[in-house]
């Protein structure tokens, strides 16, 4: 059944180049099954409406979480103001007036909720936030603006997207939404960036490459928290980001060790057997990624606080790129190649073996769930992990 939706009244601040009624339209169409009408229709005679205050700002998240209940209030939990509301048709006129502040109180028949009654953990991200509702006012922009890039972070990523990549990122996306770049166009630069940097290392100029090879990475960050905080994801930028992340890391490597001359086998292997190493392990890593969400409701690095941690360093691009970067520096090509070969080989076996541990947890204790869901994680031993990563502080502009 298709839910209608109203915007009703709308604040004149722009949030990353958008105003409120674009950036709920797009939210809506992105969550699907919501029909928003224009202001100043009748409202529905069937079905369900929902009506948000456009001085308010939303998450999909929080949308989403709210349309799941039924006859509902959404409250700021600041002042109590009703900022959202889902209702049947029949008591969407009362509420329209109470959400404009027309009448003091709604219908009796509803339910009050604030954001923090919303689920937390957002296994997109691979972090644990409230879901997001402020009011906007053009004195917190800056405030506003930071808070949705802050809230389109992953929490759980290697250590250079998280530690080095958010405060340059923030300001790469909004020069890329002051010029009305698309995200697709910036993962179209990246994509040459990947073919650029292969090129370079196979032919073994590897500072020029590693250049080429950062940039890209950084792109990497920026087309997707570009796509977040102006919502424009979709179904093909998602899969082209997704295939390029997913196909280049093995054959930057591969390439890397065609550029070496006069290598020495390393206790027995040579390099085509460390370009099987490199393949195999990359694509067990992957296998396991792919299996462990079977288990449960969280992933192989949400699993438990040492998964977050491994996530920083594991044999992804990122960490293989600074070894790389560390080899070249020194003038030890190859010593960077053996060392990400027996990286990605290490770090497969430890995935497969959370993954073991994760297949008899699920047999003797039932579907996995993640640390980050529970109650008690803000207090205890696990509470310096989870400020660590249950959002990136630095992406706030912190």
């Amino acid at each position: 059944m298709i839910t209608h939706a109203l915007v009703l009244e709308e604040s004149p601040v722009k949030l990353w180049g958008l105003s409120s009624r674009e950036r709920i339209s797009r939210q809506l169409q992105a969550i699907g099954g919501v029909e928003l009408i224009k202001q100043g229709s009748e409202m529905p005679t069937s079905g369900r409406v929902l009506l948000m205050n456009g001085h308010f700002l939303f998450e999909i998240r929080t949308l989403a979480g709210l349309l799941q209940r039924h006859n509902t209030v959404l409250t700021h939990p600041g002042d109590g103001l009703p900022a959202a509301v889902i209702v049947d048709s029949d008591l969407a006129s009362s509420c329209q007036d109470y959400i404009q502040g027309r009448t003091a109180t709604p219908p009796d028949t509803l339910a009050y909720i604030a954001p923090d009654d919303l689920a937390a953990f957002d296994q997109a991200l691979l972090s644990a936030k409230t879901p997001l509702l402020q009011p906007v006012c053009e004195e917190k922009k800056q405030e506003m603006e930071n808070l949705l890039y802050g809230n389109a972070y992953k929490g759980i990523t290697d250590l250079v997207t998280k530690f080095v990549w958010p405060r340059p990122a923030r300001a790469a996306v909004h020069a890329a939404a002051n010029l009305r770049l698309s995200p697709n166009m910036v993962t179209s630069v990246g994509f040459v960036l990947v073919i650029a940097a292969g090129y370079l290392f196979l032919h073994g100029h590897f500072l020029a490459g590693l250049a080429a090879a950062w940039i890209m990475t950084f792109l990497d960050t920026v087309d997707g928290k570009l796509a977040r905080v102006t919502v424009q994801s979709s179904k093909f930028g998602h899969l082209f980001d997704h295939l390029i992340d997913l196909f280049h890391p093995p054959f930057w490597y591969i390439f890397w060790g065609m550029s070496l001359r006069g290598f020495h086998p390393v206790m027995g292997f040579d390099r085509v057997d460390m370009y099987w190493m490199i393949v195999i392990a990359y694509v067990a890593g992957r296998m396991v990624e792919g299996l462990f969400p079977l288990l449960g409701n969280c992933n192989v690095f949400t699993w438990r606080p040492f998964d977050a941690y491994f996530r920083l360093v594991t044999a992804r691009r990122n960490p293989c790129m600074i070894i790389l970067t560390v080899s070249a520096i020194i003038g030890r090509g190859d010593w960077g190649f053996i060392a990400v070969t027996c990286w990605t080989v290490l770090t497969t076996m430890v995935l497969f073996v959370r993954l073991l541990q994760g297949g008899f947890s699920r047999l003797t204790q039932g579907p996995l769930d993640s640390w980050l869901n529970s109650d008690s994680v803000t207090q205890g031993r696990n509470a310096r992990a989870f400020r660590l990563f249950s959002s990136t502080r630095g992406a706030y502009g912190a």
